[in-house]
């Protein structure tokens, strides 16, 4: 039998490595921005598609699905071809995969800026782009199978086992969170109410992190890794444990996210024992990574690349082992919602998914071009630069998060809240602040330091697009072959391994979803409780569209410093017409979830315009642009129709009336401004976003006073 002759195909792989240096020089940049909007606001310029809320999801987004994205699909096309000995399935449709996926990012670039979101977080795109990530990932899919299919090599090494889970996974995780009612062509209320949506968001945000950031990674980091050092891994046995058991485990954990709140305490529960367990294979793969150098750390005292690695590995590890510490419910009762977790979270995406990446792209370019790296003193430099940035970045984070959390829940020995007002300790952290964007600028300049290293390194070489390569064609299975292990006969089924693969996520997944979507008895209905108006359904959907969540939560935790501060805490009930969930993830400022009647229509009008105006030292940027567009009245039938449809009980035929309520409750707030002295028109959006602030909260009081 005479070897096969056929070409990689190193062209998508050039594709896909570019746009992750350009998206990843963006991605950054943007998050330098943001975080120096949150000490210094007017940064943004006073414009509407540039402030903190708005340009916060797009940073985000362009750094998981645009610099991590493009990294894995490079490192995937790469690895791929070369451990099943064949081409990419279909010249035509990687490159429909790559255009797509650019096409994707351009159109979040776009819409984010102009508000389009649905405010999940990490799943902020709105509807018609969500279908487009479907289709794009359906591509993605039929390639990689049809690669898989026609290879040379018999059994599927590990990496192929976490791209096919990373594959399976996430169309289930994208489908199950994108279930919204279109609206109109940019605008969709999430099917989801509440807790619900609540429980969904972070079973998928969780996951996005686990599926998205993490198993293609350890993928890559079993196929790289080896190929580097010039060594097999450490532990094939390890492997396949550490595989299983973080795919299985990892689905559970997302209730973490949820603690305190009105999600129902064995959902919780569940979320913290899993995570606690998660330990266990995140460290396996960790440990599997650092222990295949073992006896080769001569070689990475010398190789820039190897030392990459092995920062990206020791990042992981400890970003594995603080998420578990994080959902222990004293840990997480001063650590959620503060800086801590936006330290926790860059540790992960800086040092593992960051160093990860340049160390492939250092690996990788030189290769398809046949070359030698242009510069390896740039390359060490972007190494050191790039680890201070993270500990420039990270500690004072870690600081800010501790004293924020300690701060708020400090009382005097006469037994009352110490710092009552939030901006208190808004104003203690913001040197941590200015701390953090000089970390930032620290590895924002060895990324473009790299970009400049591989650019150099590409114009020295020249690109072998279609790579020769020969193997042996595909055995024919022997007896021996079909008396093999069951594992090793799962290894060389694809379609099996995917079946299996996908049963073992939606295990967690039923069990942890089914009885709170399904049962609505989970939730229980508090009669006070009414459908928001139309003009302060209309001022949710502005509040949503200013990004207002990404800095204020709207949920009180039953603890004494919070209902202190806030008020009484949450109940479940509250949220039945919430579509979507805006309870946050982080409090930039105070939480909002009793802001109704608190202050008067005035100090809101005046807050908004200027927030130094009410809260001298406020960080929040002006939202004057409130105060002179018009609030669009012509969808307001079809929003309440959508709702209707949701379940909230609006009487049928109302959207034909809506806009009457609207206009009169309107015109009441805007009397009421102009007996301050304040003179703004009644179709104004200030008025909208009013109406809705004077809303959050309400309910429970008039509850509490029909109670009596």
């Amino acid at each position: 039998m005479q070897p096969e002759k056929f070409y990689y195909d190193n062209k998508i792989v050039r594709n896909f490595g570019i746009a992750t240096v350009i998206w990843g020089i963006i991605g950054m940049t943007v998050g330098l921005i943001v975080a120096i909007q949150l000490y210094s606001p007017a940064v943004n310029m006073g414009n509407q598609y540039t402030t903190f809320g708005r340009i916060r999801p797009l940073h985000t987004n362009a750094v998981i699905f645009a610099f991590v994205g493009n990294a894995i699909f490079m490192g995937v096309y790469y690895s791929l071809q070369r451990l099943l000995k064949a081409r990419m399935f279909s010249d035509a449709l990687s490159r429909i995969h790559f255009w797509g996926w650019q096409l994707i990012i351009v159109s979040a670039v776009i819409t984010l800026p102009l508000g389009l979101t649905t405010s999940h977080e990490y799943a902020e795109l709105e509807w018609p782009i969500d279908i487009a990530i479907t289709l794009i990932w359906v591509v993605f899919g039929i390639n990689m199978f049809g690669t898989i299919f026609k290879r040379r090599e018999r059994h599927l090494y590990v990496a192929i086992w976490f791209y096919i889970a990373t594959f399976v996974t996430i169309a289930v995780l994208h489908i199950v969170n994108s279930f919204e009612l279109p609206v109109s062509a940019f605008k969709s209320y999430m099917v989801y109410a509440g807790v619900q949506d609540a429980l969904v968001q972070w079973w998928y945000g969780h996951n996005a992190v686990a599926f998205f950031l993490t198993t293609p990674y350890l993928g890559m980091m079993y196929y790289f890794l080896p190929k580097m050092a010039n060594r097999p891994i450490y532990s094939y046995k390890l492997s396949i444990l550490h595989f299983w058991a973080l795919i299985f485990i990892y689905i559970w954990a997302g209730p973490h996210h949820l603690l305190y709140t009105t999600l129902p305490g064995w959902a919780q529960s569940l979320g913290v024992a899993f995570s606690i367990m998660l330990i266990a294979p995140s460290w396996g793969g960790m440990i599997n990574g650092l222990l295949t150098l073992r006896g080769a750390w001569d070689k990475v005292r010398d190789n820039v690349i190897l030392k990459f690695m092995v920062v990206g590995l020791t990042a992981y590890g400890m970003a594995t082992f603080e998420g578990p510490m994080l959902s222990l419910k004293q840990v997480n009762a001063i650590g959620h919602f503060t800086d801590w977790i936006v330290a926790h979270v860059h540790v992960g995406a800086l040092g593992w998914n960051g160093f990860l990446t340049f160390a492939i792209l250092y690996w990788l370019i030189p290769r398809i071009y046949k070359t030698e790296l242009f510069s390896k003193k740039l390359a060490s430099f972007h190494f050191w630069i790039g680890t201070l940035g993270i500990l420039f970045y990270a500690v004072p984070m870690y600081w800010a998060g501790f004293t924020q959390g300690l701060m708020l829940k400090e009382f005097t020995p006469e037994g009352i809240l110490k710092y009552p007002a939030f901006l208190e300790t808004t104003m203690r952290i913001l040197p941590m602040h200015v701390m953090r964007s000089v970390g930032g600028t620290l590895y924002l300049l060895g990324v473009i330091i790299m970009a400049y290293n591989l650019c150099r390194t590409a114009l020295q070489g020249k690109l072998v697009a279609n790579e020769p390569a020969q193997a042996m064609p595909l055995p024919v299975l022997t007896k021996t072959d079909q008396e093999e292990k069951w594992y090793r006969v799962l290894e060389r089924k694809p379609i099996q391994m995917m079946i299996a693969a996908l049963l073992v996520i939606l295990v967690g997944t039923f069990i942890e979803l089914m009885p709170t979507l399904t049962i609505s008895s989970n939730i229980p209905t508090i009669a006070a409780v009414k459908p928001y108006t139309p003009l302060e359904l209309q001022g949710r959907d502005i509040y949503i569209r200013e990004g207002c969540s990404n800095c204020h939560s709207q949920t009180v935790r039953p603890f004494r410093s919070e209902t202190e501060r806030y008020g009484e805490y949450s109940k479940a009930g509250e949220f039945v017409y919430d579509h979507p969930f805006l309870w946050g993830s982080k409090r930039t400022g105070p939480d909002l979830a009793r802001e109704g009647g608190k202050y008067g229509n005035a100090w809101h009008y005046n807050h908004l315009m200027d927030p130094r105006l009410m809260s001298p030292g406020s960080i929040m940027p002006n939202y004057d642009w409130l105060l002179t567009q018009n609030l669009d009245t012509a969808t307001t039938a079809a929003k309440i129709k959508a709702m209707r449809t949701l379940g909230v009980p609006y009487p049928e035929g109302y959207e034909k009336m809506a806009n009457l309520d609207l206009q009169k409750q309107e015109k009441e707030i805007a009397d009421n401004l102009y007996n301050d002295h304040i003179k703004v028109k009644n179709n104004k959006e200030i008025i909208a976003v009013i109406a809705y602030l004077q809303r959050l909260g309400t309910d429970i009081k008039a509850n509490k006073t029909a109670a009596k």
